[in-house]
C-alpha cells in the first residue's frame, strides 16, 4: 500500500513539473561551461569523481576482462521488472554479484547475488574465468570501499570537495584502514573516532554490486531526457532502492570506445556530446537548479555520498559505444538474506510437531497471534523467496548452481507450511471448535489467505505476460516449480478459493 502511494506521488510531481515546464527545458551545464565546477561544488559536492588515471592500472585490467568475461558467457540478463502494476523487460541487461546469500530488490524484482569467492564458502562456478571475474569484482569492491570512506572522512571534515584526488592526508587514513583494520583512539594521525570511524565502515561496506551492460546501437527505442534535453537516456530518472540509509554508491564505468568512434563530431547540439556516456544529476523535483551531465569514459569512477540518492536523482545518458559498470551498493538486507529466511522459517516452524509413536503432524497452539505469524511467514517465503527466484528462470545455472540447495531447503521449508495451514484448517471444521472466541482468528487467519490468493493470481498472471513470453528460453519465468506434478495434480493439500469461501461462510455463521 505505501509503495502504490509512494508512485502515486512520483506521478503526480512528475506530471506538475512538465506541466509547469511546459515546452521549455531546464538549463544543465557540462564540463565545458564556464560555471560547472561553481555549480558541482554548492549543488552537487556530494558527487565525487575519479578519473581512470587515478585507478591501478592492474585492477582495471582485471576489472574489463571480467566483465567481457561475463557478456562472453551470457551472463548479463534483462530483468522483469513491474511498474504500476505493468512488467517491463529492462534496456540494460544485469548480474549481480556479492556477499553469498544476499539479495537486492528493485523495481519489484529480487536479485539473487552470484557469490563473489569468499572464505568458508563452498562456491562452484561454472567455469575458472568467472571464477576469477568474480574475484576482480570482489578486488575492486574492496578499493572503492576505502576510496568512499577517504572521500566521506574528507567531506566530513571539510564540507567541500578537494580539488585534488588524493591529498597526504586522504592516504594515511587509507593506510590505516588497510594495515590496521580498525582505528584506536588514540590514532589521532587517522583524524577519527572509533565510533565515526565506524559509522563511515558501515556506510560505504558493499556487500553487493550491481553490474550493467547495455549496446544502445542493439536498442530500437530509448527514452528522450524530459527535463534538460540531455539526449537519450539508458536509465531513468530514480534514486536507488533499497540500501542502508545515507549510504554511499560508488560506481565503476567501463565504456568499450575503441569499437565506435569515441567523439562525436556533431557539435550542432549545446551540452553534452551525444557520443559519450554521461551520468546525470538533479536536485529531486527541483526546477530552480540547473542539471549535471558528467562524461563517463573508460575506468572513471564516481561516488554518491551520504544523502546524494536520497535528495537528488540521477540518471545515465547512454553514448555510442557499448558500456559496463559497477555499481557497489550497502544493500538493505535486513530481510534479504538466507540467515534472515531461514531464521524466519525456523520461528514458523516452531508450532509444528510429530507424535513420536504415530509420526502425526498437529499444531502445538491455535493463539491468533502464532498462526498470523506462521501464515504471514509462510507468504514471505512463497513469494518474495521462491516465485521470484524461479520468476527468472534458469539464469543463475549459467554462473554457479550455489543457490540451488538453499532454494530446494527453502523449498521443503514450505512445504511444511502448506501443511501447518491445511492443519489450521482441520482445526478450524471441527465443531467443537465453532465458536465465538475463534472468530477472531478466523478472520486473521482468512485474511492471510486471502492475499496469498490474491498473490498467487498475480504472479501466474506474471509467468503468462507478454513480456515474460519475449524473454530467451532459459530465462523465461517458471511458475512454481517448487509444487511437484503430485501436489500439482490434487491441488496442494486443500483448494484456497473453496478454504477461502467456506472461512467466509463460517465468520458469518459464528457471528
Amino acid at each position: 500500500m505505501k509503495r502504490r502511494a509512494g508512485e502515486r506521488e512520483k506521478k503526480l510531481k512528475k506530471k506538475r513539473l512538465l506541466e509547469e515546464l511546459g515546452k521549455n527545458r531546464l538549463p544543465y551545464m557540462t564540463p565545458v561551461d564556464a560555471d560547472f565546477h561553481q555549480l558541482w561544488k554548492s549543488k552537487y559536492s556530494k558527487l565525487i569523481f575519479r578519473k581512470s588515471d587515478t585507478v591501478p592500472e592492474e585492477l582495471h585490467q582485471m576489472v574489463q576482462e571480467g566483465f567481457l568475461t561475463l557478456r562472453e558467457h551470457d551472463c548479463f540478463f534483462q530483468d522483469l521488472v513491474r511498474i504500476k502494476e505493468k512488467d517491463f523487460v529492462t534496456p540494460v541487461s544485469r548480474i549481480l554479484i556479492g556477499n553469498p546469500g544476499c539479495t537486492y530488490k528493485y523495481l519489484n524484482t529480487r536479485l539473487f547475488t552470484v557469490p563473489w569467492p569468499t572464505e568458508g564458502y563452498d562456491i562452484k562456478y561454472c567455469s575458472p574465468q568467472i571464477h576469477d571475474a568474480c574475484k576482480a569484482l570482489i578486488r575492486l569492491n574492496d578499493y572503492l570501499h576505502i576510496e568512499a570512506v577517504k572521500a566521506l572522512q574528507n567531506f566530513v571534515e571539510t564540507k567541500e570537495i578537494s580539488d585534488t584526488t588524493v591529498i597526504d592526508r586522504e592516504q594515511n587514513f587509507a593506510t590505516c584502514l588497510t594495515e590496521k583494520g580498525s582505528v584506536s583512539k588514540d590514532q589521532s594521525s587517522c583524524c577519527v573516532q572509533a565510533d565515526n570511524y565506524m559509522s563511515l565502515k558501515n556506510r560505504t561496506s558493499y556487500n553487493v554490486t550491481l553490474l550493467n551492460y547495455m549496446d544502445p546501437l542493439q536498442m530500437l527505442y530509448l527514452k528522450q531526457e524530459p527535463y534538460f534535453g540531455m539526449g537519450v537516456m539508458a536509465v531513468s530518472w530514480h534514486h536507488d532502492e533499497n540500501l542502508v540509509e545515507r549510504s554511499t554508491v560508488a560506481v565503476y564505468s567501463y565504456s568499450c570506445e575503441g569499437s565506435v568512434v569515441a567523439e562525436s563530431d556533431e557539435q550542432i547540439l549545446k551540452g553534452r556530446d551525444p557520443a559519450v556516456w554521461h551520468v546525470g544529476l538533479k536536485v529531486a523535483w527541483d526546477i530552480e537548479t540547473p542539471g549535471l551531465a558528467m562524461p563517463l569514459h573508460q575506468g572513471d569512477c564516481y561516488l554518491m555520498l551520504d544523502d546524494l540518492n536520497m535528495t537528488h536523482q540521477h540518471c545515465v545518458l547512454a553514448g555510442f559505444s557499448p558500456r559496463f559498470s559497477s555499481t557497489h551498493r550497502v544493500a538493505e538486507c535486513s530481510r534479504g538474506t538466507l540467515e534472515y529466511i531461514f531464521g524466519q522459517c525456523e520461528l514458523a516452524l516452531q508450532n509444528l510437531q510429530t507424535d513420536l509413536d504415530s509420526m502425526a503432524l498437529s499444531l502445538k497452539s491455535l493463539e491468533t497471534a502464532v498462526i498470523k505469524q506462521a501464515e504471514e511467514i509462510h507468504n514471505e517465503v512463497e513469494f518474495e523467496w521462491l516465485r521470484q527466484f524461479w520468476f527468472q528462470g534458469k539464469r543463475y545455472l549459467k554462473c554457479t548452481d550455489w543457490w540451488l540447495k538453499p532454494i530446494a531447503k527453502l523449498e521443503e521449508f514450505w512445504r511444511k507450511m502448506e501443511i501447518m495451514t491445511s492443519l489450521v484448517l482441520s482445526e478450524f471444521r471441527k465443531e467443537e471448535r465453532i465458536e465465538k472466541q475463534r472468530s477472531k482468528t478466523i478472520k486473521c487467519f482468512l485474511v492471510v489467505l486471502t492475499e496469498r490468493q490474491r498473490l498467487r493470481k498475480e504472479w501466474t498472471a506474471r509467468c503468462q505476460s507478454e513480456a515474460a513470453e519475449s524473454l530467451p528460453e532459459d530465462q523465461k519465468p517458471e511458475c512454481h516449480p517448487f509444487w511437484t506434478d503430485d501436489e500439482c495434480n490434487m491441488s496442494l493439500p486443500y483448494d484456497l478459493e473453496e478454504v477461502i469461501a467456506d472461512l467466509q461462510n463460517l465468520v458469518q455463521w459464528v457471528e
